[in-house]
């Protein structure tokens, strides 16, 4: 007996993206980060890094390569004045993410 593989509306890129979010998304500090830019989005406060190393506590660095993770996941845009980068929250990926996992758990 042959075993089928199972049927799916999702294609490859679909099932890529939710991969590539799930893992910027896996660890806890990258999770606070996103949420703390979204909410400074919300108030329209710039963020840039110096403003997330005082607000966690966490070294430039570790900060940077967090960050770093959210940007390559898209969840992040940036924008650059002078010699600071700016953090945006990409809300459409967030919400395409949600789309494409609701529809991934749908058996």
């Amino acid at each position: 007996m042959r075993i089928r593989s199972p049927k799916t509306d999702l294609a490859d890129a679909d099932i890529e993206t939710i991969a590539l979010i799930s893992d910027a998304m896996a660890h806890p500090v990258r999770l606070a980060l996103f949420r703390y830019v979204m909410q400074c989005n919300k108030t329209m406060t710039p963020v840039c890094n110096k403003d997330l190393v005082a607000e966690f506590g966490y070294s430039q660095s570790t900060i940077s390569q967090h960050m770093d993770k959210l940007i390559i996941s898209g969840l992040l845009e940036t924008k650059k004045e002078k010699k600071y980068t700016y953090y945006y929250a990409n809300i459409g990926v967030l919400m395409r993410y949600i789309t494409l996992a609701k529809r991934f758990s749908v058996v």
